[in-house]
Protein backbone atom coordinates (compact mmCIF):
# COMPACT_ATOMS: atom_id res chain seq x y z
CA UNK A 1 0.00 0.00 0.00
CA UNK A 2 2.94 2.32 0.74
CA UNK A 3 4.15 2.10 -2.87
CA UNK A 4 0.73 3.17 -4.15
CA UNK A 5 0.71 6.19 -1.85
CA UNK A 6 4.22 7.42 -2.50
CA UNK A 7 3.41 9.57 -5.55
CA UNK A 8 0.62 11.30 -3.66
CA UNK A 9 2.10 11.59 -0.19
CA UNK A 10 5.76 12.02 -1.16
CA UNK A 11 7.46 15.66 0.49
CA UNK A 12 13.39 21.75 7.75
CA UNK A 13 15.34 19.30 10.74
CA UNK A 14 22.10 15.52 9.31
CA UNK A 15 17.82 16.10 8.82
CA UNK A 16 17.65 16.65 12.23
CA UNK A 17 20.93 17.68 12.65
CA UNK A 18 18.69 18.57 9.67
CA UNK A 19 15.47 18.08 11.31
CA UNK A 20 17.26 19.54 14.27
CA UNK A 21 16.77 22.76 12.47
CA UNK A 22 13.07 22.48 13.12
CA UNK A 23 13.27 20.04 16.00
CA UNK A 24 15.27 22.24 18.34
CA UNK A 25 14.81 21.90 22.08
CA UNK A 26 12.47 24.46 23.63
CA UNK A 27 15.33 26.43 25.25
CA UNK A 28 17.07 26.80 21.91
CA UNK A 29 13.82 27.83 20.28
CA UNK A 30 13.47 30.61 22.80
CA UNK A 31 16.92 31.90 21.89
CA UNK A 32 16.86 31.39 18.13
CA UNK A 33 14.56 33.04 15.59
CA UNK A 34 12.02 30.63 14.14
CA UNK A 35 13.04 29.02 10.86
CA UNK A 36 10.98 29.36 7.70
CA UNK A 37 9.82 26.03 6.28
CA UNK A 38 9.67 25.60 2.49
CA UNK A 39 8.31 22.37 1.01
CA UNK A 40 8.53 22.10 -2.74
CA UNK A 41 10.65 21.33 -5.81
CA UNK A 42 14.05 22.66 -6.80
CA UNK A 43 13.80 24.81 -9.94
CA UNK A 44 17.50 25.58 -10.28
CA UNK A 45 20.79 25.28 -8.40
CA UNK A 46 23.59 27.85 -8.36
CA UNK A 47 26.95 27.73 -6.63
CA UNK A 48 25.53 28.94 -3.33
CA UNK A 49 21.83 29.27 -4.03
CA UNK A 50 18.67 27.31 -4.70
CA UNK A 51 15.49 28.43 -6.37
CA UNK A 52 12.62 26.37 -4.93
CA UNK A 53 9.04 26.39 -6.13
CA UNK A 54 7.00 25.83 -3.01
CA UNK A 55 3.93 23.62 -2.86
CA UNK A 56 1.98 26.86 -2.48
CA UNK A 57 3.12 27.96 -5.94
CA UNK A 58 5.63 30.74 -5.22
CA UNK A 59 9.32 30.55 -6.14
CA UNK A 60 11.80 31.23 -3.33
CA UNK A 61 15.48 32.11 -3.62
CA UNK A 62 17.39 30.40 -0.82
CA UNK A 63 21.09 30.95 -0.16
CA UNK A 64 23.39 28.10 0.88
CA UNK A 65 26.34 28.68 3.17
CA UNK A 66 29.05 26.61 4.85
CA UNK A 67 26.69 25.70 7.68
CA UNK A 68 23.83 24.45 5.47
CA UNK A 69 23.22 20.77 6.21
CA UNK A 70 21.93 18.36 3.58
CA UNK A 71 20.19 15.04 4.22
CA UNK A 72 18.89 12.36 1.88
CA UNK A 73 15.39 10.94 2.36
CA UNK A 74 14.70 7.36 1.27
CA UNK A 75 11.88 4.87 1.75
CA UNK A 76 11.90 2.85 4.97
CA UNK A 77 9.91 -0.14 6.22
CA UNK A 78 8.02 0.28 9.47
CA UNK A 79 8.70 -3.39 10.22
CA UNK A 80 12.38 -2.48 10.63
CA UNK A 81 11.54 -0.19 13.55
CA UNK A 82 12.32 -2.08 16.74
CA UNK A 83 12.63 -1.28 20.45
CA UNK A 84 15.72 0.88 20.75
CA UNK A 85 15.34 2.51 17.31
CA UNK A 86 15.60 6.30 17.34
CA UNK A 87 12.86 7.92 15.28
CA UNK A 88 10.85 11.09 14.81
CA UNK A 89 7.14 11.33 14.15
CA UNK A 90 4.95 14.24 13.12
CA UNK A 91 1.48 13.72 14.51
CA UNK A 92 -1.88 15.07 15.53
CA UNK A 93 -2.88 14.89 19.22
CA UNK A 94 -5.74 12.49 19.95
CA UNK A 95 -8.33 12.76 22.77
CA UNK A 96 -6.70 9.88 24.66
CA UNK A 97 -3.34 11.68 24.76
CA UNK A 98 -1.73 9.66 21.97
CA UNK A 99 -0.42 11.07 18.71
CA UNK A 100 -1.75 9.90 15.34
CA UNK A 101 1.27 9.89 13.06
CA UNK A 102 1.32 11.90 9.84
CA UNK A 103 4.80 10.64 8.94
CA UNK A 104 7.66 8.76 10.58
CA UNK A 105 11.36 9.23 9.92
CA UNK A 106 14.06 6.85 11.10
CA UNK A 107 17.44 8.17 12.18
CA UNK A 108 20.68 6.25 11.68
CA UNK A 109 22.39 5.16 14.93
CA UNK A 110 24.93 7.98 14.63
CA UNK A 111 22.11 10.51 14.93
CA UNK A 112 20.38 9.01 17.96
CA UNK A 113 19.37 11.80 20.33
CA UNK A 114 18.90 14.41 17.61
CA UNK A 115 16.04 16.80 18.40
CA UNK A 116 15.02 14.71 21.41
CA UNK A 117 11.63 15.76 22.79
CA UNK A 118 8.05 16.71 21.94
CA UNK A 119 7.06 20.09 20.49
CA UNK A 120 4.71 21.92 18.09
CA UNK A 121 5.35 21.41 14.37
CA UNK A 122 4.16 22.96 11.11
CA UNK A 123 3.25 19.99 8.91
CA UNK A 124 -0.47 20.44 9.57
CA UNK A 125 -2.70 22.54 11.84
CA UNK A 126 -2.11 21.61 15.51
CA UNK A 127 0.56 19.09 14.53
CA UNK A 128 3.44 18.09 16.76
CA UNK A 129 6.89 16.54 16.37
CA UNK A 130 8.18 13.87 18.72
CA UNK A 131 11.75 12.55 18.55
CA UNK A 132 12.78 9.74 20.85
CA UNK A 133 13.74 6.14 21.41
CA UNK A 134 11.23 3.41 20.64
CA UNK A 135 10.12 1.39 23.65
CA UNK A 136 7.16 -0.94 23.15
CA UNK A 137 5.99 -1.84 19.64
CA UNK A 138 2.46 -3.22 19.26
CA UNK A 139 1.30 -4.49 15.86
CA UNK A 140 -2.44 -3.94 15.36
CA UNK A 141 -4.09 -2.00 12.53
CA UNK A 142 -0.73 -0.48 11.70
CA UNK A 143 1.64 0.03 14.63
CA UNK A 144 1.49 1.64 18.04
CA UNK A 145 4.87 2.79 19.32
CA UNK A 146 5.89 4.10 22.72
CA UNK A 147 8.36 6.88 22.02
CA UNK A 148 10.52 7.85 25.00
CA UNK A 149 12.40 11.13 25.31
CA UNK A 150 13.97 13.12 28.14
CA UNK A 151 11.34 13.85 30.79
CA UNK A 152 8.50 12.12 28.97
CA UNK A 153 7.05 9.66 26.50
CA UNK A 154 4.26 9.57 23.92
CA UNK A 155 2.19 6.82 22.38
CA UNK A 156 2.40 7.12 18.59
CA UNK A 157 -0.28 5.40 16.51
CA UNK A 158 0.99 4.80 12.97
CA UNK A 159 -1.80 4.01 10.46
CA UNK A 160 -1.02 1.66 7.57
CA UNK A 161 -0.94 4.45 4.98
CA UNK A 162 1.48 6.77 6.81
CA UNK A 163 4.80 7.36 4.99
CA UNK A 164 7.91 6.01 6.71
CA UNK A 165 11.33 7.21 5.55
CA UNK A 166 15.01 6.96 6.42
CA UNK A 167 17.21 9.96 7.04
CA UNK A 168 20.66 9.44 5.54
CA UNK A 169 23.81 11.52 5.36
CA UNK A 170 23.81 13.69 2.24
CA UNK A 171 25.69 16.41 0.41
CA UNK A 172 25.03 19.07 -2.21
CA UNK A 173 25.30 16.56 -5.04
CA UNK A 174 21.71 15.61 -4.12
CA UNK A 175 20.49 19.09 -5.00
CA UNK A 176 19.33 19.30 -8.61
CA UNK A 177 16.42 20.68 -10.60
CA UNK A 178 13.31 18.56 -10.09
CA UNK A 179 14.32 17.17 -6.70
CA UNK A 180 11.65 17.40 -3.99
CA UNK A 181 12.91 19.09 -0.86
CA UNK A 182 12.05 20.40 2.57
CA UNK A 183 14.09 23.49 3.40
CA UNK A 184 14.45 25.09 6.82
CA UNK A 185 15.78 28.60 6.36
CA UNK A 186 16.81 31.57 8.47
CA UNK A 187 15.19 34.86 7.53
CA UNK A 188 17.87 37.53 7.36
CA UNK A 189 17.50 41.20 8.29
CA UNK A 190 17.10 42.15 4.62
CA UNK A 191 14.33 39.58 4.14
CA UNK A 192 16.50 37.09 2.24
CA UNK A 193 16.63 33.43 3.23
CA UNK A 194 19.61 31.23 4.07
CA UNK A 195 19.09 27.48 4.38
CA UNK A 196 19.94 25.92 7.72
CA UNK A 197 19.02 22.49 6.33
CA UNK A 198 17.81 20.87 3.14
CA UNK A 199 16.14 17.45 3.16
CA UNK A 200 16.25 16.05 -0.37
CA UNK A 201 14.20 13.11 -1.66
CA UNK A 202 16.11 10.32 -3.39
CA UNK A 203 14.83 8.58 -6.51
CA UNK A 204 11.85 10.88 -6.92
CA UNK A 205 10.61 10.66 -3.32
CA UNK A 206 8.91 13.69 -1.79
CA UNK A 207 10.10 14.06 1.82
CA UNK A 208 6.96 13.81 3.96
CA UNK A 209 8.22 15.86 6.90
Amino acid sequence: MMKKLLPQVFRGALIPALLASHLLVPVALAQTPALVGIRGTIVSVGKDQLVVKSNKGAEQNVALDKDTRVAAISIADINDIKPGSYIGAAGIPQPDGSQKALEVHVFPPAMAGTGDGHRPFDLAPNSTMTNGTVGDVIASNGRTLTLKYKNGEKKIVVPEDVPVVNIEAGDRSLLAAGVKVVVRARKNADGSLTAASVSAGKNGITPPM
